[in-house]
């Protein structure tokens, strides 16, 4: 069995529609889905994706209004890495976030920003050859979009026993860690380095130094993060997480793929998803971004679930892009 790298990574907005203009206009990605959370549907979950709504890009929001801003501590990813083409990405990104009132930072080969709610970026060059996952903006060249995830960086309660469950579990290699780059000017102390590689795609995870501060969940913050597995191997991962004393939420029909969730004894809550069905085999896309998109089972409650959500329009809506 084989992890496929980062499959995509869910985090929390106080306010879906403002959380879509960035991610749309800012940052470039094309919004594969909105729909609600099926576990609390009076809740959007909002996709962003590459071109192709690829596992690889998938950037997951869920919508909590009212939500305070929270704070990244002990047992939560901290930082999502993107990947882009080369150095010369990294300057475009630096005046393009400076234009839009973004602080940002360059240490050595990363760009380092949050966005407008404090959820933590970087943006790394890709001396990888997995194929780039890009979406199309009219103001962004593709030479210098975004890629794809690159991957995490967590802060881990548990710094042996999380580097033993991507290793034994998961079955990442061990990177060299690099230590204090940066960590006074906003970068990080990195304790250890691990990759998840497949034969096609990889991603990294990076156990950082804890915080003084302590964690609180809310705005600006990742609630999980989610590695690929193939759709032929799904079921046997169950059993194999469980082998490890892990408890597992069994396996789970999320429309656009199955998971199994569980949590990892750093804190940090991770999902395993599979390949497919996957969006366009679930919705045309001329849909994607337009309609709000619900599962077959929460169809009949889409009046009453549509009159809780505020409008988000379709980004794409007054965009001129060829194709």
């Amino acid at each position: 069995m084989q992890i496929d790298g980062i499959h995509h990574i869910s985090t929390v907005t106080e306010n879906g529609r403002s959380a879509t203009e960035f991610v749309t206009g800012v940052l470039g990605l094309r919004m594969a889905a909105k729909t609600v959370n099926q576990d609390a549907p009076d809740m959007y979950h909002l996709f962003f994706t590459d071109e192709d709504a690829s596992a690889g890009s998938d950037l997951t929001m869920f919508e909590a209004r009212g939500a305070t801003r929270g704070r990244a501590g002990a047992g939560m990813v901290h930082r999502i890495i993107f990947r882009v083409a080369d150095e010369s990405a990294l300057d475009f990104w630096a005046k393009r976030l400076t234009t839009y009132g973004l602080a940002n930072r360059r240490i050595g080969a990363s760009l380092f920003f949050e966005d407008p709610e404090g959820l933590g970026f970087e943006l790394v060059v890709d001396d990888t050859t997995d194929a780039p996952l890009r979406a199309k903006h009219p103001q962004i060249a593709e030479e210098v979009a975004l890629r794809g995830f690159g991957g995490v960086r967590i802060f881990s309660r548990e710094l042996d026993l999380s580097g033993k469950v991507l290793t034994d579990v998961l079955g990442a290699s061990t990177l060299e860690a690099r230590g204090d780059q940066g960590v006074v000017d906003g970068g990080f102390d990195e304790q250890a380095r691990f990759e998840l590689r497949s034969d096609r795609r990889g991603g990294t995870v990076s156990l950082d130094r804890l915080p003084a501060e302590r964690p609180l969940q809310g705005a600006g913050t990742v609630h999980h993060v989610a590695f690929g597995v193939r759709t032929g191997e799904y079921q046997q991962w169950l059993p194999h997480v469980e082998q490890f004393g892990l408890r597992t939420s069994g396996l789970v029909d999320r429309f656009y793929f199955e998971s199994i969730y569980f949590r990892e004894p750093g804190g940090v809550l991770y999902e395993l998803a599979t390949d497919g069905p996957g969006f366009e085999s679930r919705n045309p896309r001329e849909e994607w971004g337009v309609k709000t998109i619900l599962p077959p089972w929460l169809e009949p409650q889409r009046a009453a679930i549509e009159a809780n959500l505020q409008p988000i329009p379709d980004p794409r809506e007054e965009w001129a892009l060829d194709g």
